[in-house]
């Protein structure tokens, strides 16, 4: 019985796996902070869906007002709530809402303190409300981004913060 050749060379040779283990590590290497920035993206919109109650109560103090100074309710026209990614909700007198998000769950981003966006409360065209003297008319929009006090980097902001 003869056996030929052909059948002791079969299979993969030890260079053709480590060039295909190499092209894996590469991909990988590139895939994973791709993965990592959309994981955090993720827990920003948690973030934005825990204001979502806010932006509601917020809406209902300044457009049933009956006076034009509703800067003194406006800070507490929602209580402060926490979550799994939300560790502090606050509002302002002018109706901005600062939302914080919780720094061991947030990680990937630049910093652990690197972690608040804010809503703003847009009365007209461009307008952002003024809690002195904006009782009694309507919101219009709100216009979404980084706070002014630990912002969050752009982005990890969702696409509908970012338009904003």
């Amino acid at each position: 019985m003869t056996v030929s050749r052909s059948n002791y060379f079969r299979g993969f040779t030890l260079i053709e796996l480590m060039v295909v283990i190499a092209i894996i590590g590469v991909l990988g290497s590139l895939a994973l902070p791709a993965y990592q920035d959309y994981a955090v993206r993720a827990k920003v919109s948690e973030m934005l869906l825990a204001a979502t109650q806010c932006k509601t109560a917020v809406s209902e103090v300044v457009s049933s007002a009956s006076q034009a100074d509703v800067s003194t309710t406006l800070p507490s026209a929602c209580p402060t709530q926490t979550s799994q990614y939300v560790s502090g909700l606050s509002v302002s007198t002018d109706g901005v809402i600062t939302v914080v998000g919780n720094a061991n769950t947030l990680r990937g981003s630049t910093s652990s303190t690197a972690n608040a966006l804010s809503l703003t409360p847009i009365q007209t065209g461009t307008t952002a409300l003024v809690g002195a003297t904006d009782g009694g008319k309507p919101i219009s929009a709100w216009a979404c981004g980084p706070a002014t006090t630990n912002p969050l980097a752009v982005k990890y902001l969702p696409s509908s913060c970012k338009g904003a």
